[in-house]
């Protein structure tokens, strides 16, 4: 099993916390890699919050294509951190050239667009430069969108932290999700270490998704060209989000009835029976067979955890003043948050989507069995 754990605060803290918790769980992962998304930056990118920011690891040769490129492109840099390493790789870590984090100022002829269309350019911009990076083997890029930025690398989650030195002062958000990873993969792919990012939007996910082919077939038949790559399983979590949030406008409660519906008669008894019965047959190939837990995060922030029906994979969420934690298992919590009241904390179960906004980052729990107008 993998160990994920997620921040939100309404004050802009360290990488390193998130490490803390992680470590905690260190016996629920196999250091086979680590994923970590920044988001409500703080630090110097706190007043950039409005231009795009690319995260990823590259060669010397690639960053000077990388360079060629996005000169071409018409972008500038506003900001970069590039990673100075804390010594030589530790054990199962690649010897890289350049971890980079660069903000860039949008093109000069964009400046006619309006934000919407801005973002919808910013895609297939990070889906080119994938493409490049996989022919000449120089280059990965993990995000390219405002106020995010997306570190992922293969080995022990601690160990890439401390080589790194996430502790930095000029690395810090209001939201944190962190996976450190057991691979059930083939091979280690830097790609499918989580969180997966999509348009603002973000999963990690502790378990097994036995539905993936139905999954992935369903949604890369929409013809958007941002549901592909899959080098894992977990990955579809994040487009299917996307599908139902961003394609079919439905709010995050109708996530949980979409990847795992009520049954019929259960359907039947629900306030809004004929609107869940006509989403669970429509989108019927993106119900998931587990066991899962889901942690994610929304455009705006907003952070949520799920489980499946087959509940096999832990998941709690604690909190005080201000700072919520959604984690794997309770000593995460106790690692980053000790001083709560944990009496508070709360395990949701099949039927549960814990929901926290940024707006006053409380802990809300939607049951399938609400109706949904009253969410």
């Amino acid at each position: 099993m993998c160990r994920l754990l997620a921040i939100t605060s309404k004050n802009h803290v360290s990488p390193a916390l998130a490490i803390n918790g992680l470590a905690a769980m260190r016996e629920g992962y196999d250091g086979s890699g680590v994923g970590m998304l920044l988001r409500d930056l703080g630090g110097p990118f706190k007043n950039m919050s409005d231009i795009p920011v690319l995260s990823g690891i590259f060669s010397s040769s690639g960053l000077k294509r990388l360079d060629r490129f996005m000169m071409e492109k018409g972008f500038t840099t506003k900001y970069k951190i590039t990673f100075k390493t804390n010594g030589e790789p530790p054990a199962g870590v690649p010897k890289r050239d350049v971890y980079l984090v660069r903000a860039y100022d949008y093109p000069n002829d964009w400046e006619s667009l309006g934000a919407q269309d801005r973002l919808k350019q910013l895609m297939p911009i990070r889906l080119e430069l994938k493409k490049m990076g996989e022919a000449e083997k120089d280059m990965a890029v993990f995000s390219f969108w405002p106020d995010t930025i997306m570190i992922k690398e293969v080995g022990d989650p601690v160990a890439v932290a401390n080589y790194l030195q996430l502790d930095r002062g000029n690395l810090s958000a209001r939201v944190v999700l962190l996976q450190g990873r057991q691979n059930t993969n083939h091979q280690i792919d830097l790609y499918a270490c989580h969180p997966f990012f999509l348009e603002g939007f973000a999963t990690m996910t502790n378990g097994e998704n036995t539905a993936f082919h139905q999954n992935r077939e369903f949604l890369m038949s929409r013809g958007f060209d941002g549901y592909g790559g899959y080098t894992s399983d977990s990955e579809v979590f994040t487009h299917s989000l996307h599908y139902f949030v961003s394609f079919l406008g439905l709010g995050l409660e109708c996530y949980k009835h979409g990847i795992t519906p009520l049954t019929d008669d259960s359907i039947k008894a629900h306030t809004d029976a004929a609107f869940l019965t006509h989403l669970k047959y429509a989108c019927r190939n993106l119900i998931i067979d587990g066991p899962n837990c889901v942690i994610g995060c929304l455009p705006d922030t907003t952070l949520f955890m799920v489980q499946d029906r087959k509940k096999l994979r832990p998941g709690v969420v604690g909190s005080v003043d201000g700072t919520v934690v959604l984690a794997s298992e309770i000593c995460g919590l106790d690692a980053v948050i000790p001083q709560r009241d944990k009496h508070q904390d709360f395990q949701p179960m099949h039927l549960d989507t814990v929901i926290v906004r940024p707006t006053h980052r409380s802990v809300k729990v939607v049951r399938q069995t609400d109706p949904l107008l009253a969410n």
